[in-house]
């Protein structure tokens, strides 16, 4: 039988190929997009790509079966040649799938080529079929034996080159897809043009499709749309592929920062639990770790070993310590703090906590006793280790500790240990000093009534009992007020007027100082605030605690305080002791400098009753020097005294400070102060502390007999320095 003698469309067959390495490489791109951690995500890639890369599939057969044209007009009939283009998608629709789930077995690439390829075969032979030719077309077995192996093994390649991929990025990774690009495209191409040399067309075959889809227009279109949509899906792919990267590198980045967030919030959550001197535990620490105590012991008391196992805190106090920072420094004295420190380590077993609540105030939480007799040899062991001399800068200092031991369930509440301990403390103190007491029932008496107090200071505030008074401060040479100094006082419902030399230690041992000092710092904001709206600017000092500068937001809380009440920083002064300056010289400096900063006023007050370096006093920020009110008590009597404040005043004049003299209490005080070129006075002789509303009245006219007006700057809202 005569068969027709076949075409050849060179540039047909050239834009085939080119097609063919534009679908792989669009292939192989989605086949990273359909990996995609998001399901979503991945099924659209899958779908869409498989559409956009089948259609690129379709097109490589359907131009190499053009290419090859015949002698006679051919057309295709378009259910037959939709029946190619969906094989084409179903072939793409396998790869992305295989792409999508993972790695491959041996089994699974072998399996999934020979679909592959017969999938790919399916295509060629079924957009044959689409050319209805009579009589029929003769089919060479081996061609198409071949075509069909040939389109296996190009499955299995293009399949291992996403396997590849898939571990690789960089430049190389896009050399590699080129390469895989190439070689696949190039087999699809031999595995299709096998398959139109196997088909033999008779010489006197007819199309009877050549009405329906024309092959010259449908091939003018393939070449047109197909690459122009391959291309569009490859640089949507590359795109989103960006995107994700930069996602995923930033999604890093921010997962870094929380990282590093988290670590220092860490870091500063046990930095806040711990002594900065010493590295102990702090209270804070101490509660926790003696609540959990407390929780496995009442866990374990129906057991046996809850029966014998007890549980004690310790309270030691070191005697006497403030003459060793008088006489040796307080650089001294925080040397013996740290050694006291390591002894009670030693001393203590590995389980106990240790920790500093105090100056030079240290707890102890044992665990586990048989007995008491425990405790009592913990605090006798303590005891002797703290008569060992401490070497200071080649000086040998002494001291001795006192400890009130309470034992749980012995004859301690749950609730009040600390006190119950700080009770037995202070009877060992009375007791001599440098030996302990175990707490006892008739000490309940001392404790209830702490405790008592210490509940009433919670609520003073939220009760509203809690009032600053203000004492006036007189300007030495205009002999007018000039300022303020707020106290504070407590109204108790019961007990009358508590003294703040009552309930201010009790405030700082029990670790409510801060909330303490927080109300003051807000209360006299709101009060110059208050008074500002009355005509009055005044300046207004409050007392700092060594807790407050060891808080890290107090800056930040008081800058709050003056901007919510509208107060100048300058109106506000922060006095905090000599003692305190230099007990903590870290947090003092950080924070000293920080108000510094934001204009707020400081000064040192009880100047010269602690040991300070002048050359760290010169560092401070400080515009006023406070001298202590035993110097002025003295003043008219002791030639001592009086040189002491006449050298207080030059010293701080040479260091531009202004210097104010408290507890001033009589006209030759007052005499002898002025004499010396003291700036400001404070005291009894002068104005006792009065509530805002008798302050205000005094601005008024309603003035104590004889006393000094206000300056006029402070009544013109404006203030001098």
């Amino acid at each position: 039988m005569a068969y027709l003698i076949p075409t050849f469309d060179l540039w047909g067959i050239a834009l085939s190929f080119a097609i063919g390495c534009l679908t792989i490489y669009l292939l192989l791109d989605l086949a990273k997009r359909v990996r995609s951690a998001d399901r979503g995500i991945a099924q659209l890639w899958w779908g869409g790509g498989a559409i956009a890369s089948g259609t690129g599939l379709w097109a490589v057969h359907f131009l190499i079966m053009h290419a090859r044209g015949l002698s006679i007009p051919i057309g295709y009939a378009a259910p037959m040649t939709f029946v190619s283009w969906l094989c084409a998608v179903g072939a793409a629709a396998i790869v992305l799938s295989v792409a999508m789930h993972g790695a491959l077995s041996k089994v699974r690439l072998i399996g999934s080529a020979v679909v592959l390829g017969i999938v790919l075969s399916i295509v060629h032979h079924t957009a044959m079929a689409a050319i209805e030719l009579a009589p029929g077309v003769s089919w060479d077995g081996p061609s198409i034996t071949l075509a069909l192996l040939i389109g296996i093994a190009m499955s299995a390649v293009g399949l291992m080159g996403i396997e590849k991929l898939s571990r690789r990025s960089g430049i190389l990774a896009v050399f590699v897809q080129i390469a895989v690009s190439i070689g696949t495209s190039a087999g699809i191409a031999v595995m299709g043009w096998l398959a139109m040399s196997a088909a033999k067309v008779p010489a006197d075959a007819i199309c009877f499709s050549v009405m329906a889809l024309d092959g010259g227009h449908a091939s003018d279109l393939t070449m047109i749309t197909v690459p122009l949509l391959l291309v569009c899906t490859l640089l949507s792919s590359i795109t989103y592929g960006w995107l994700d990267k930069r996602r995923t590198l930033l999604a890093g980045s921010l997962e870094h920062v929380n990282a590093r967030l988290n670590s220092a919030n860490d870091e500063l959550r046990q930095r806040a639990m711990l002594d900065p001197l010493t590295g102990l535990p702090n209270r804070l620490l101490f509660e926790d770790r003696l609540a959990q105590a407390l929780l496995r012991a009442d866990r374990a008391k129906k057991s046996v070993r809850g029966l014998r196992e007890k549980l004690a805190v310790l309270f030691i106090d070191i005697d006497s310590f403030k003459p060793v920072n008088d006489s040796f420094g307080h650089a001294a004295g925080d040397d013996v703090i740290r050694q006291v420190a390591q002894r009670l380590r030693e001393e203590a077993r590995h389980e106990d906590t240790v920790s500093r609540v105090g100056s030079d105030q240290f707890l102890v939480l044992m665990e586990g006793a048989n007995s008491s007799n425990d405790c009592v040899a913990l605090a006798m062991r303590i005891i002797e280790a703290a008569k060992v001399p401490f070497r200071i800068a080649e000086r040998k200092i002494q001291i001795s500790v006192s400890i009130g031991v309470v034992v749980y369930p012995d004859h301690g509440e749950p609730t009040k240990l600390l006190a119950q301990a700080d009770a037995a403390m202070q009877v060992a103190k009375r007791a001599g000093r440098g030996t302990y007491a175990m707490f006892e029932s008739h000490m309940h008496k001392d404790v209830a009534d702490q405790l008592d107090l210490i509940n009433d200071l919670r609520q003073a505030i939220e009760l509203s009992q809690l009032e600053l008074y203000y004492q006036p401060k007189i300007d030495g040479k205009r002999h007018v007020i000039c300022g303020v100094e707020a106290l504070l006082r407590w109204h108790h419902p019961v007990r009358g007027m508590v003294s703040p030399a009552l309930f201010i230690p009790i405030a700082e041992r029990f670790g409510f100082i801060n909330a303490v000092g927080a109300w003051v710092i807000e209360d006299a904001c709101r009060q110059m605030e208050a008074w500002s709206k009355d005509g009055l600017q005044m300046r207004v000092a409050i007392n700092l605690s060594v807790h407050q500068l060891r808080e890290a937001d107090l800056v930040s809380r008081i800058e709050s305080a003056l901007e919510r009440h509208g107060v100048k920083s300058s109106h506000l002064l922060c006095e905090i002791t000599e003692t305190v300056a230099m007990q903590d010289i870290t947090a003092t400096q950080r924070t000293l400098d920080g108000l510094g900063k934001i204009g707020v006023y400081l000064s040192i007050d009880d100047f010269g009753t602690g040991y300070s370096s002048l050359s760290y006093l010169r560092q401070l920020p400080a515009r006023q020097l406070k001298i202590d009110r035993s110097f002025i008590n003295d003043l008219d009597t002791s030639d001592d005294a009086k040189a002491v404040v006449d050298g207080v005043v030059r010293l701080a004049h040479a260091l531009g400070l202004r210097v104010v003299a408290e507890g001033v209490e009589t006209a030759s005080q007052r005499d002898i102060l002025l004499s010396l070129g003291c700036d400001e006075l404070q005291g009894y002789f002068f104005a006792h502390p009065m509530s805002a509303t008798k302050l205000l009245a005094w601005t008024h006219g309603h003035k104590p007999k004889g006393t000094v007006d206000f300056a006029q700057s402070l009544m013109h809202r404006s203030i001098t320095a």
